[in-house]
């Protein structure tokens, strides 16, 4: 058996954990999910932005609505919640029961002053779009230009 060296190719953490993640594939023959990975702790999130509004898009399958608070403070969005999921298998050979627990929490800075008071949320197929509208101070005015 010959030996080989390793050299690693790779710069940051997320470099490191990609390439342990292949190392892991490779000897295991599939994906090794991670506990953060496994019960979604961390939800995608778009945001986009309108003249009047802005519009907040974040996806938590699995999250009932009794465990998700949406709230505004010092013009930051926070999205916090809480997932519980369970996940039983059976087959002939054996049985495979997990649980996961945790908690997340997104903090997104708004673009522009909104008004908290008419802000509206609604969940569906496990995404929650926020819209969020913007305060008069915050809408673009556009000036006239005079000619003489």
């Amino acid at each position: 058996m010959a030996l080989m060296r390793w050299e690693p190719t790779f710069k940051g953490l997320t470099e490191l954990k990609n390439e342990m993640d292949r190392i892991f594939e490779s000897f295991f023959g599939e994906r090794f999910p991670t506990f953060k990975e496994e019960i979604g702790l961390t939800p995608a999130i778009e945001v986009s932005e309108t003249d009047n509004e802005i519009i907040v898009k974040a996806a938590i399958p699995g999250v009932d609505k009794k465990d998700l608070n949406i709230s505004i403070l010092d013009n930051n969005l926070i999205i916090k919640g809480e997932v519980k999921r369970e996940k039983e298998e059976k087959k002939k050979n054996y049985y495979r029961q997990e649980i996961a627990y945790g908690s997340f929490s997104r903090t997104i800075p708004l673009p522009a002053e909104v008004k908290v008071d008419e802000v509206k949320a609604n969940m569906k197929n496990g995404v929650v779009t926020i819209t969020i509208p913007k305060s008069e101070k915050a809408k673009a005015k556009e000036i006239t230009i005079n000619v003489e």
